[in-house]
């Protein structure tokens, strides 16, 4: 695979987990990445999943910057498609490891049962994947 499609990827991730923590973690304040602590442990477990996204970030970054520019259209939908496939993998894993297998939080701690929500978390990534496989698979055509 091409840098930049890698660097699309990544960028999915970045942008994908940066959107999860500001939303989900600080705007709406429904969780942490670490629920069943102290507060001053969640603020710092939460710094460090920034920290780490800011880090696949800059990876996608230089990845982009040093691949051949996109041209076509065809580039085009593949790099959006590989965007779309890294955010959706991301929140899918996400989900599944840190939701369902391990509990560690959910998408919305405080109501009665928060599977509803976990389970839809989970569907919006699958819609992500979906869309982003048809992109590249259209942008593969010749």
């Amino acid at each position: 695979m091409r840098k930049q499609y890698w660097g699309a990827f990544l960028f999915g991730v970045g942008v994908t987990g940066m959107l999860d923590g500001i939303i989900f973690h600080q705007l709406l304040q429904w969780h942490s990445m670490v629920m069943y602590h102290a507060k001053p442990d969640q603020v710092v477990s939460d710094g460090w999943f920034h920290l780490a996204i800011t880090f696949v970030w800059f990876a996608a970054t230089v990845l982009i910057s040093r691949s051949d520019p996109l041209i076509t259209l065809r580039e085009r939908r593949r790099f959006w498609g590989y965007f779309l496939l890294g955010g959706g993998l991301f929140n899918l894993l996400e989900g599944v490891i840190n939701h369902h297998l391990l509990g560690v939080h959910h998408v919305h701690e405080y109501v009665p049962n928060p599977l509803g929500y976990d389970l839809l978390f989970d569907a919006g990534a699958l819609v992500m994947i979906g869309w982003g496989w048809l992109l590249v698979r259209k942008g593969a055509e010749r």
